[in-house]
């Protein structure tokens, strides 16, 4: 789904319309660099903008949490929009560590990433090099991570453009990361002199009395650990160290949630209630017999009366979810393919695009996939970024104080995405019902047959969380896949409506990367990037192991492929190789780090390139705009047959089959 500037312009709320060209936003209160005084809870260490370096263990406190930390943010750090608010940190504050998939942020005048050496997204082995500029370590391992390193490409002032650093792979869950800058150089390959204050923590002692003393200290714990791990700290630029959020900080309270609901229903099915159910002759449809829609009922986590958008999850005092009361009233549909007359299909959940509904359940591609291989398919809403929420969706770009309404309304999302499989697979529920049985009665859906999960784009973003939480789904397709919105964002042709009201409200492209990298912490609550370290041999609790096929299309407009990369090291996923034809790719090494399948049926999770012919997209943090970058590639993959057919053995048997023949694995555009 592709959105317009006009549907959101549309959307919003009046009040959160962007401002008109004849009324230009100033420069936000948070844009002028400035010295951090001590006492201020700014981290002083680098002497510009308040949060910076990013994330950064200096915005935390002591607390009893699987990490012994809590997030201690004030919306006096914070980037602030033209109306010269920051953003409340509540929710922020709630978390005992950053994202896995944080980027990580500086702001370095006159780098040059070129002249330094720096590892770019096209060469991420070089991150690795004994003499790299940039080093991050594991400090509980001592094991280098990979990653590669950028300036914002969309920054016109140079005076405002933050390096971006993004792990290759996730950080762990739990573990301290050190990060060192050195020999940094501009453009004519001078090095660059480390800022003041942090010149003056890396020296001498400082008094006990000094205010910067306790900063030092936490300094010297960074520059410590860094030499354990065996890296010089010669001509050193920066260097600070940050905490990962805990599994139970991640997904805790989704599991809560989960298990609340679940433990109400005593192995029954939920409450559900059919509401039409359309037949379709062979002429009308020649994959689908019958599509049934209803409602269901799931126990409602949100605030307000029947979780609308713009709610948030109803906490307790500690800060945990609570229901709160009511049951909140879930749409879904479902689509019988003929093939069940004959054998009962198998279940599957279907999870849908950015900001779109249950009816994509019976796009083409999908009612292809049921007529063809025997699914029957079942989808609901992701509330909270759903048709639905368009206009609070684009509000929040205008308010980031409100994101929680987004992460919080996903994670509702999550629940009812487990109450409706749990609804396919139950003797009482969907198979008990007549629109789910033949005229002599006898049931439609397998319900013995493993429940499996197929997914596309947001459906894919999301997708990973749900077979992560899910007690019911081990194996799941993620279709034209990627996760970290974070990084998404900047490359994705679908932003460009929200970057417009963003560029009204944020206009500082600093602070701007300093939104996406707050926010990127709520969102992992309720998208694959909080969940990739489970969707493997380490299961959260309550679930089972997982095995996932990931499916790329090459030169994606919508999801930028490289995040898919970082997925698949993430996952422990192997690739199919040759994955892309020789000279189509340009990184030094395509797909550094994964794998390559073995020469067999593999009984693991995957991931498959599929290239339709697109251009390759930009290696800046842009979106691939022009005629330059081709057709978008987005809906190729599930629009091909092969494509399908192992999607569909996968699903049923657990195995990735090579359909390509051994050589890269292409497909027609669906258009």
């Amino acid at each position: 789904m592709t959105l317009t500037a006009s549907v959101i312009a549309g959307s919003a709320a009046p009040a959160l319309a962007a401002p008109t060209a004849s009324a230009t936003p100033t420069a936000s209160a948070g844009s002028t660099p400035s010295t951090s005084p001590p006492g201020s809870g700014c981290d002083p260490i680098a002497g510009t903008d308040c949060l910076l370096p990013f994330p950064n263990d200096w915005f935390t406190t002591s607390a009893h949490t699987p990490t012994g930390l809590r997030l201690d943010l004030t919306s006096a750090m914070t980037p602030k929009n033209v109306a010269g608010k920051g953003i409340d940190p509540a929710a922020w504050n709630l978390s005992d560590g950053f994202s896995p998939g944080s980027m990580l942020l500086a702001h370095v005048p006159g780098l040059d990433l070129g002249a330094t050496g720096a590892a770019p997204v096209t060469d991420v082995a070089r991150s690795l090099k004994r003499d790299a500029p940039i080093v991050i370590v594991d400090t509980r391992t001592g094991e280098r991570w990979p990653y590669w390193a950028e300036l914002d490409a969309n920054a016109t002032d140079p005076a405002r453009q933050a390096l971006i650093i993004r792990p290759a792979k996730n950080f762990r869950e739990g573990h301290r990361y050190a990060v060192v800058l050195r020999d940094l150089k501009n453009a004519s390959g001078s090095r660059i002199a480390a800022p003041g204050t942090f010149t003056r923590l890396a020296g001498r002692t400082l008094p006990a009395k000094d205010p910067l003393a306790g900063r030092q200290s936490a300094l010297r714990r960074t520059l410590h650990d860094v030499a354990r791990a065996g890296v010089s700290t010669k001509n050193l630029y920066l260097a600070w160290d940050f905490t990962v959020a805990s599994e139970q900080g991640l997904a805790g309270p989704v599991l809560r949630m989960r298990d609340q609901a679940l433990g109400q229903l005593r192995g029954r099915s939920p409450k559900f209630t059919v509401t039409t159910v359309t037949d379709f002759t062979p002429q009308q449809d020649a994959n689908i017999a019958r599509e049934v829609t209803g409602e269901f009922l799931v126990p409602n986590f949100l605030n307000k009366a029947g979780g609308p958008p713009g709610s948030v999850l109803n906490r307790d005092a500690s800060g945990r979810p609570k229901p709160l009361g009511d049951d909140l009233r879930a749409q879904f549909q479902c689509e019988i393919p003929r093939a069940a007359f004959s054998r009962p299909a198998r279940p599957s959940l279907y999870g849908h695009g950015l900001l779109g509904k249950a009816t994509e359940v019976r796009a083409s591609n999908v009612r292809a996939m049921a007529g063809e291989h025997d699914f029957l398919f079942c989808a609901t809403k992701w509330i909270g970024m759903a048709d639905e929420d368009i206009p609070n969706v684009s509000g929040v770009f205008a308010d980031f104080s409100r994101f929680d309404t987004v992460a919080d309304r996903l994670q509702q999302s999550l629940v009812n995405f487990v109450f409706l499989g749990r609804m396919m697979i139950t003797k009482d529920g969907l198979a008990a019902d007549e629109a789910f049985q033949d005229d002599r009665g006898r049931p439609l859906i397998d319900r013995h047959a493993d429940l499996a999960y197929d997914g596309n784009s947001q459906g894919s973003i999301a997708g990973g969380a749900l077979v992560a939480v899910s007690p019911d789904v081990s194996r799941g397709v993620l279709g034209v896949s990627g996760m970290n919105y974070s990084t998404l964002l900047n490359r994705s042709v679908d932003f460009q409506p929200f970057q417009q009201v963003m560029d009204g409200y944020y206009p500082d492209k600093l602070d701007q990367q300093l939104c996406f990298g707050l926010i990127q912490i709520l969102w992992d609550r309720a998208e694959t990037d909080g969940y990739a370290q489970h969707l493997g041999d380490d299961p959260l609790p309550g679930s089972p192991r997982h095995r996932i096929l990931m499916h790329v299309a090459f030169g994606d407009h919508q999801v930028s492929t490289v995040t898919a990369e970082v997925e698949a090291r993430t996952i422990g996923a192997r690739i199919h190789r040759p994955a892309i034809a020789a000279g189509r790719n340009p990184d030094v090494a395509p797909y550094w780090g994964i794998p390559a399948l073995p020469g067999r049926p593999y009984q693991g999770s995957a991931m498959v390139v599929w290239d339709s012919g697109t251009p390759a997209p930009p290696v800046t943090n842009t979106p691939p705009l022009g005629e330059q970058y081709g057709t978008d590639s987005h809906e190729d993959p599930r629009a091909d047959a092969t494509a399908r057919r192992q999607k569909a053995d996968f699903l049923k048997y657990g195995v990735v089959v090579d359909v390509c023949g051994g050589r890269p694995c292409t497909a027609q555009h669906a258009g």
